[in-house]
Order: C-alpha cells, then structure tokens, then sequence
C-alpha cells in the first residue's frame, strides 16, 4: 500500500509538471505574482469551512462538553497526518484519536471519528446532488460533463451504503486493525464495546447525526466561496452556480481518487479539463488549482504546529471504556 502511493505520487507530480508544460509556465507565474500578498486572504474563507466542519465532529460525539479548541486541534493535526503520509485516511483518523485522548476515552472517540467520517461523507454526496443541479443550468444536455458527475454521484452512493452497513454489521469486530493503529489491544471485548457504540448513536441519537451531516454540508458549501474568491482574485469572475459546479465536481475527484495523495496530479488534470469545458481555459483551471495546492501548505503548516502542541496534552494512555 505504501509503495503504491508513493508510485502514484510521483505520476501525479509527473502529470503536473506535464500539465504546466503543456500551458506554459509563463501565464502561471505571471498569475501568482498579481495574486502576491492576496494568497493570504484565499485561507480566510477555508478557515470558516475548518470551524464549521469541525461543529460536524463534535455532534458526531455523544455529549457536547468536549472543548472545541482540542476538536479543532486534532482535526487540523489529523488531516495534515491524511495528507502527507502514506496511509489514505486511516492514519489521520488513529492521530485524532490519539490527540483527542485527554478529552475523550478511546471507547467514545473512536466511534465517533468513524460517525464523523460517515456524515462529512454523507455531506460530500448532497453537496454532489446540489452540484448536478447547478450542471443542468451551467453545461448543455448530454455534456460529458453531466454524464461523469452522475458517475461520481454513484461511487458516492455506494461508497457511503457500503461504510454504513459495515458499521451496522460490525465493523471493530471485523477490523481488529482499526484498534490496534489507535493503541487498543483490540480486544474482542472493546471491538463489540466500540460496535454497539456505532450502533447505539445511529440508533438513539437522530438530532446529533443530522446536525453533524448539516454542519459538514455547510462546510462543503463554504468551499463554494472561496472557489469564488480565488477566481475573482485571479480575474476570472464565475456565477455561483458555476462555482458550485467547480466545487462539487473537485470534491467528488479527490473522493474518487483517496488513493492518490492530495489527489495530486488527477485533481489538476480534471480541473483543467473542466475549466476548458466551462469557456475558461485550461491554464485557468491549472492555476484555480495550484493556488488551492499554496493554501493546503498554508494548512499543513498549521497542521503540524497543532500536531506539536497537542503531543503534551495526549500523553497519558486511557484505557477503552467497557461495554
């Protein structure tokens, strides 16, 4: 696994470097130097999707009185973890875990990591649902365009049924791993615990598991505002309908490509093509694409700093709590 995503991070900065080959580096670095000091203001509007996504996993817990700072926290060290190491997901999720042990035993917050995961998910396939919409007005009938995103809506879709009957029918018990990358024994005894912890949420908490989904959908619909921005800035003005097109469609790119990661490579191909199927240009696509990549740097820095200043706080093990 870890071989296979280092070879696909490399074909996917050899498509980039093809891709700015293709443009041409001129239009590129010319864009960036009118951006300057305006890079800084494109973090302002993913900042506000951060703390809205951030509600989305304090309502996947059970209670309310875990800090929001320490949420915060571990979910800016945890998608740093997603991004630059080679685990998919799963790596981010045990470091949350494990920075959140001062606030949560890992009974609690292993459940609800996965409860997390399973909204924003939820979320990411209604905000696809709202980009199809939004595609009737934006492309023509029969544009390939439409056509892929429906297929994407499909992968969602089964992707998320698939996640939620493994959880129904007993995901810790089948998955030993998932306990031990989180420092559990992964005992038969705190993977039944942990699976009726799923269950019971699902079952007894519906005003937690829809204000978790509404949150993460919001988080997603913030993302169309600095689709926005960062084209107003790069002198590409869109509609909001437009916008949402573009959000919605790299949204289910990077769902449809995890293995890939950042989805480096596959994220600017799309949005180049996309971008050229809009009337844009493919350049403007590559460029929408790369000031995202400086942002995301921006995030992976503060991801770290976060990752640093929670080690103290996380130190002392907790055990699993007993069903």
């Amino acid at each position: 696994m870890r071989a296979l995503r280092q070879i696909l991070f490399v074909a996917g900065l050899a498509v980039v470097a093809w891709l700015a080959t293709r443009i041409g580096f001129a239009p590129l670095v010319s864009s960036f130097t009118e951006l300057s000091w305006r890079l800084a203001i494109v973090c302002v509007p993913y900042a506000l999707v951060m703390a809205v996504d951030t509600l989305g996993l304090r309502y996947a817990f059970a209670r309310t009185n875990i800090s929001f700072l320490s949420l915060l926290g571990a979910r800016l060290a945890g998608e740093t973890v997603n991004l630059i190491t080679p685990l998919a997901s799963v790596g981010g999720e045990a470091m949350k875990a494990w920075l959140l042990r001062r606030d949560a035993r890992l009974g609690e917050s292993v459940p609800a990591l996965i409860i997390a995961k399973t909204t924003i998910t939820i979320a990411q396939t209604l905000f696809l649902m709202l980009g199809i919409v939004a595609a009737w007005w934006v492309f023509p009938e029969g544009s390939n365009f439409l056509t892929t995103m429906w297929g994407l809506l499909g992968v969602e879709v089964l992707a998320v049924a698939g996640f939620v009957g493994t959880q129904l029918g007993g995901l810790f018990r089948r998955g030993g791993r998932l306990l031990k990358l989180v420092g559990s024994e992964g005992s038969a005894e705190h993977a039944q615990a942990l699976d009726e912890a799923l269950r019971a949420f699902y079952r007894e908490q519906p005003r937690r598991l829809g204000l978790s989904i509404g949150f993460h959908l919001a988080g997603w619909v913030l993302g169309t505002i600095e689709t926005l921005l960062v084209l107003h800035l790069l002198g590409a003005p869109v509609s909001i309908p437009t916008a949402l097109v573009i959000e919605a469609f790299g949204s289910a790119v990077r769902f449809a490509t995890f293995m890939v990661p950042a989805s480096l490579g596959t994220l600017e191909g799309a949005n180049a093509a996309l971008f050229h199927g809009l009337g844009l240009g493919a350049g403007a696509g590559l460029t929408f694409s790369l000031v995202r990549r400086a942002r995301q740097i921006v995030c992976v820095v503060i991801g770290l700093v976060a990752l640093v200043l929670m080690r103290p706080v996380a130190k002392e093990p907790v055990a699993v709590a007993q069903a």
